[in-house]
């Protein structure tokens, strides 16, 4: 579950081509802009590069593009029940093992949406699993595992730059937060395809694919070849049955 069409590129782009080349069915909810919007298409062929099927959108505006979903709510406007049964009826639906979302920083920038998606998300996964929540939108399903997508302190490397630049925050978490680094080499040319394929991002200087763009192969792949996350218990976890422990 990501904020806007990209984020599952940038973020998570390797580890979706990875498990789809394993056979694994992987799927992605892009929170913002319509379905009818310039984005859609480019979101389409970005999940077809990573093998993620076809884009499932809730639909709100981006919180800096009106335009992104005219007539419609942004998504940190939005009430947050609705939201958040939007998500659950795709998590019933499409009934993952594994959900993969934003952190609470809202990544390097802590874009709005990105900490708004996070907060739908951890409250979403959740409620996927309880049968007296969201009836009306299918079958309980818990999946097994959520990751948050994030960079830790020692991880920022040349984004930290990079970001500057263009007069943007660089925000990461401290390392012991990163629960699982994964090296995704052997699929960065697809992950930078799928880049790639949102290609209005691409074209323009400022938004961080075409920061990546315009950079060296060699640093470009030293950026995107890593993805780090944080695992979240989504459901009940074993502990002492009888006193809060750490």
């Amino acid at each position: 579950m990501f904020a806007h069409p990209d984020d599952e590129s940038l973020l998570a782009g390797g580890v979706l081509a990875q498990h789809a080349a394993h056979g694994a069915r992987t799927g992605v909810v892009t929170a913002t802009w319509a379905p009818d919007s310039r984005r859609a298409p480019e979101l389409a062929d970005a999940l077809a590069v990573l093998g993620a099927g076809a884009p499932r959108m809730l639909g709100y505006a981006d919180a800096r593009n009106p335009a992104s979903a005219p007539g419609r709510d942004r998504l940190v406007d939005a009430p947050l029940d609705e939201a958040v049964g939007r998500l659950v009826a795709h998590i019933r639906a499409f009934r993952p093992d594994v959900v993969v979302g934003h952190d609470a920083l809202g990544q390097l920038t802590g874009h709005p949406d990105h900490r708004r998606t996070h907060q739908i998300t951890l409250l979403a996964v959740h409620a996927a699993g309880l049968a007296h929540l969201f009836q009306e939108v299918g079958e309980p399903w818990q999946p097994a595992a959520l990751y948050t997508a994030t960079h830790p302190q020692s991880g920022v490397g040349r984004l930290g730059p990079l970001l500057e630049k263009v007069g943007k925050t660089v925000l990461a978490v401290p390392d012991s937060y990163v629960t699982t680094t994964v090296d995704v080499s052997p699929w960065a040319g697809v992950k930078w395809a799928a880049i790639c394929a949102h290609r209005g991002e691409v074209a323009s200087e400022r938004p961080l694919p075409g920061l990546l763009a315009r950079l060296p192969e060699a640093d470009r792949e030293e950026i995107i070849r890593t993805e780090h996350f944080t695992r979240l218990t989504p459901g009940p976890a074993p502990g002492a049955p009888d006193r809060l422990t750490t």
